[in-house]
């Protein structure tokens, strides 16, 4: 298949990507790989702008994290998602990252989210662990105007899902520096809610989490198995979106797509950055076109 060949293609410069056509591999540039998407007959039925792991924190540089620069990254971002005109965006989980006190941490929230919020008239969030190192959920979700911090919606003939994996083994949710970033867990209460949305949707489904579920490794949910399990028993997940491990990776797993997506903290300037497009075709052909350092997929479903 396509994605299984996608998979195992080795990491390029950036700039370059590899496709696969007719059993040939094949390295373009992504203006070349967009012409040979743009060939598909199928328009798309929805798209959908995706960025992840910005941490932006008014601080310095530590090791490859640019922190500062994500606010110019995100403005760069959105110049190139609006051109799209995605029905929505989503941010997959550490928008911010740890500030010494509170108001300082709601300072930075504030910041990078009044330019988020400026990409898309409607806009969505994962938690991240970094999200709530200093600040609470309910600090978080008030000042980004959320109610929940794992829900259900739907647009365009898709059934979204929005995952919290933010919470300690104990079920305890995390916040105020009350827990270990590798104790992540969706604990029964969210399973459960998981499987009703999942029994009673008839659409497809597309999922968002931040730590991963695709692992078996201190970046994954370590109930990872069992959410997979529901997602593969309900034989409508169609893709999973993570974060938090700032790597491009693609596994499939029991039928689904699970797409890690690169963080736009990493590296200093502009080309260092990633962000996506999403397009939902009618025929059920998934694209990811990705920009700076994220990569490319195509996958049928």
């Amino acid at each position: 298949m396509l994605e299984a060949e996608l998979s195992r293609l080795p990491r390029l410069p950036v700039g370059r990507r590899a496709f696969i056509q007719n059993g040939v591999l094949l390295l373009m540039t992504a203006p070349a790989l967009d012409a040979v998407f743009a060939e598909e007959a199928v328009q798309p039925i929805l798209k959908i702008g995706l960025v992840t792991d910005l941490h932006y924190a008014d601080k310095p540089t530590a090791g490859s994290r640019c922190y500062r620069e994500s606010l110019d990254k995100l403005t760069a971002a959105a110049s190139e998602l609006q051109q799209h005109d995605p029905a929505f965006i989503v941010e997959l989980g550490d928008l911010i990252d740890a500030a010494d006190t509170v108001s300082e941490e709601q300072g930075f929230l504030k910041r990078i989210n009044r330019l988020y919020s400026q990409i898309s008239n409607e806009r969505h969030y994962v938690l991240g662990n970094h999200c709530v190192s200093t600040l609470t959920k309910n600090e978080f979700l008030g000042e980004v105007e959320r109610e929940k911090s794992y829900y259900g919606f739907e647009k365009g003939g898709y059934h979204f899902l929005v995952l919290d994996a933010c919470f300690r083994g104990d079920g305890q949710s995390y916040g105020r520096n009350n827990f270990e970033w590798t104790d992540a867990n969706i604990p029964a209460e969210e399973l459960e809610w998981l499987q009703a949305e999942l029994q009673t949707t008839s659409k497809p489904v597309i999922v968002f989490t931040h730590q991963r579920l695709d692992l078996m490794n201190h970046y994954a949910v370590r109930n990872a198995v069992a959410v997979r399990k529901i997602l593969e028993k309900s034989g409508k997940v169609r893709a999973v979106f993570q974060g938090h491990s700032h790597e491009n990776d693609y596994r499939e797993i029991g039928g689904i797509h699970y797409c890690t997506l690169r963080a736009m903290v990493e590296g200093s300037g502009l080309d260092k950055s990633g962000c996506s497009l999403m397009s939902l075709a009618a025929d059920g052909v998934i694209r990811i076109q990705g920009f700076q350092q994220q990569s490319n997929y195509r996958w049928t479903t």
